[in-house]
């Protein structure tokens, strides 16, 4: 029975030995705190640059279009005249300007030609005038003036009046003048033929008048170039 009990009392002790204070007077042991966790660094991600691929577009080649060159505007450069200056004028044919006729009480007047001559074999052997008034229901007659004027000497023969024949328009007279209707038409050669017209109502009160058509139609003689004929020539016979 005692060895029992020493026995127990031996256990019991190394039992003693090998609690900790706190398990002897009762107390929860205290855990220590866990250590932080430590972070462990990410590496941080590297980017690798995209190069985006070159995207071709096929322009059309259009086939016989010319492009445009643009055009410099140029500057003009003053010319510096210096005394005593020399203008060169151009060595053109100058133009001889018709001067305007007055022609009151009248719309339009004008002639066929410009040249008519005498006798039948030279074309045209006459000139037809045609007018048109302004007072189209107003004007009964309408009366043409002509005479010659020398191209050499500029005597002029006497005035030739001639009626003129109204037209199927309301406002329109005509004539068609042959050298034969002119005075002194046999006095003349190669000469100016000046005309005139005036407007009258039909009590011959004056309407309108123009002023004279000068140096504008000539009167030329026909010369005709004799052709010659052919000539026949006889072979003498030889027997």
């Amino acid at each position: 029975m005692r060895r029992v009990a020493l026995f127990f009392l031996t256990v019991l002790l190394l039992s003693a030995c090998s609690m900790t204070v706190n398990e002897i007077l009762g107390q929860q042991p205290t855990v220590p705190p866990a250590p932080p966790a430590t972070s462990t660094p990410t590496a941080a991600p590297t980017s690798t640059p995209t190069v985006p691929s070159p995207t071709f577009t096929s322009t059309p080649t259009l086939v016989g279009l010319k492009t445009k060159t643009p055009t410099e505007n140029s500057t003009p450069t003053p010319l510096a005249l210096t005394e005593p200056s020399v203008i060169l004028l151009p060595t053109n044919t100058p133009v001889t300007l018709i001067p305007q006729v007055a022609m009151k009480g009248f719309v339009s007047v004008s002639a066929s030609s410009e040249v008519f001559y005498k006798g039948k074999q030279c074309e045209p052997v006459s000139v037809k005038f045609t007018a048109q008034v302004a007072d189209a229901a107003g004007v009964s007659f309408v009366v043409l003036f002509v005479r010659f004027k020398s191209k050499l000497t500029g005597v002029t023969s006497e005035w030739t009046s001639i009626g003129m024949d109204r037209g199927a328009v309301p406002g329109f007279f005509s004539h068609d003048l042959i050298p034969l209707e002119m005075k002194a038409v046999d006095g003349f050669e190669n000469a100016w033929v000046q005309y005139q017209l005036v407007a009258t109502d039909s009590n011959s009160i004056q309407l309108g008048r123009t002023d004279i058509f000068d140096e504008r139609l000539s009167l030329l003689n026909c010369v005709v170039t004799p052709t010659p004929s052919p000539t026949e020539t006889s072979t003498p016979f030889v027997p």
